[in-house]
């Protein structure tokens, strides 16, 4: 399962957006560090559920259906604020940079309110454009500190072994940057690696981050009225990434009066209905706020950050295996059991090994439920495919 990563300066509503993406809480403070130890939680991406398509009842095991709407878990992990010079020790330093090893992909969390300066402490008028500046190098930093430790003896490797690619894939294998990604990476550098120079070395660190840690910038504190003109200089200054407005207190405040039985949450339409009357003038007055904050926004960002980190970002699909095609359930009767993330271009066989190694070794044909016909093992997959996998297992 892909992990994403929360990612940020302190103060930036990071643990806040962790709480209102999550089944976990986290503390939650307005001082620096909050967030000492990586805290993980499970959060869901939604998607349309097949079983209204199908007109059928499903019952869902590794997911969860509501109204139609399909809600797979993913996993997320929220590390220590980061700040200038990170890559050198300063603040949470090299234990901020380590926790995210596992992230498969980042959300950068900024402030867009401009109220908290590159350290998070409190300031007026700050281009948080700057925050994503300053973060992306500390990342590229990171990479060149790993990628270059002890590298007079790893290039003089890479040069007798002529594999340039998988030394340096080895090196950075904690990093989760593969070979083929290395092999992208130095297509533009010199064949020998002895010949790089710094600014080489400091060039591929810059590109295997963007090739290994796809980024999507969270604008928090979307509802400060100072917001609306600093989400416009994000966007004008990295045009080729993904920036969504969220306000992460919003989404919080509502999932907690949810659960408090104050509100019925309708996150398919971004509205909500009062279902507690007994409340006073204040708290009538605050939910009436987001109620136009959700009107006027379409929502707090949150659903859609996930959704687009995962389904746009990381370029991700659901697909529905099935052992009865015509009742599309599992051995039990469950109708759509399982719902898989998988990426795109996975194919019949890849999915018989993601169920069960036996039955991707056993693979023998798999069957495209919806249109009841056999499909082979290098069959790629379609978003919302239901497929049956055939196996001599």
């Amino acid at each position: 399962m892909a992990i994403l990563g929360l990612v940020g300066k302190p103060n930036v509503g990071k643990s806040t957006l962790f709480n209102a993406m999550t089944e976990k809480v986290a503390d939650i403070g307005n001082y620096p560090f909050t967030t000492i130890n990586p805290n993980i939680g499970t959060s869901f991406v939604s998607s349309p559920c097949p079983c209204k398509e199908l007109n059928i009842q499903c019952n869902p095991n590794n997911s969860k259906c509501i109204d139609g709407i399909r809600y797979i878990p993913v996993e997320i992990i929220d590390v220590a604020g980061l700040v200038p010079e990170a890559h050198k020790g300063k603040g949470m330093g090299n234990k901020f940079l380590d926790d995210l090893r596992q992230a498969d992909a980042f959300i950068v969390v900024v402030d867009a309110s401009g109220k908290t300066d590159l350290e998070g402490n409190s300031t007026e008028n700050h281009n948080p454009a700057e925050d994503v500046k300053f973060l992306l190098d500390e990342l590229d930093m990171w990479i060149y500190g790993i990628l270059t430790k002890n590298w007079d003896k790893l290039s003089r490797k890479a040069q007798q072994q002529k594999n340039t690619s998988k030394i340096i894939s080895e090196q950075l294998s904690g990093l989760n940057i593969s070979e083929e990604q290395v092999d992208n990476a130095i297509r533009n550098l010199d064949d020998s690696p002895i010949k790089w120079t710094d600014n080489d070395l400091l060039y591929l660190a810059k590109t295997l981050r963007k090739l290994s840690k796809p980024m999507i910038i969270a604008a928090n504190k979307a509802d400060h009225p100072d917001a609306e003109e600093n989400i416009k200089k994000l966007r004008e200054e990295f045009k080729d990434y993904i920036v969504i407005p969220t306000s992460a207190e919003i989404e919080l405040a509502l999932k907690r009066a949810e659960k408090a039985g104050i509100i019925k949450y309708d996150r398919t339409k971004n509205d909500f209905e009062i279902i507690n009357e007994s409340l006073n003038d204040a708290q009538k007055n605050a939910l009436n706020y987001m109620k136009e904050y959700l009107k006027k926004h379409n929502g707090t960002g949150i659903q859609e950050l996930l959704n687009r980190a995962y389904f746009d970002l990381l370029d991700m699909i659901v697909v529905y295996p099935v052992e009865d095609e015509n009742k599309y359930c599992d051995k039990k009767g469950n109708v759509l059991p399982d719902a898989y993330l998988v990426k795109k271009g996975t194919t019949a066989k890849d999915l018989a090994f993601k169920i069960h190694t036996d039955i991707g070794n056993k693979f023998i044909y798999a069957v495209d439920a919806r249109k009841k016909i056999r499909i082979g093992a290098d069959h790629e997959l379609k978003d919302g495919d239901i497929i049956k996998i055939v196996s001599a297992a």
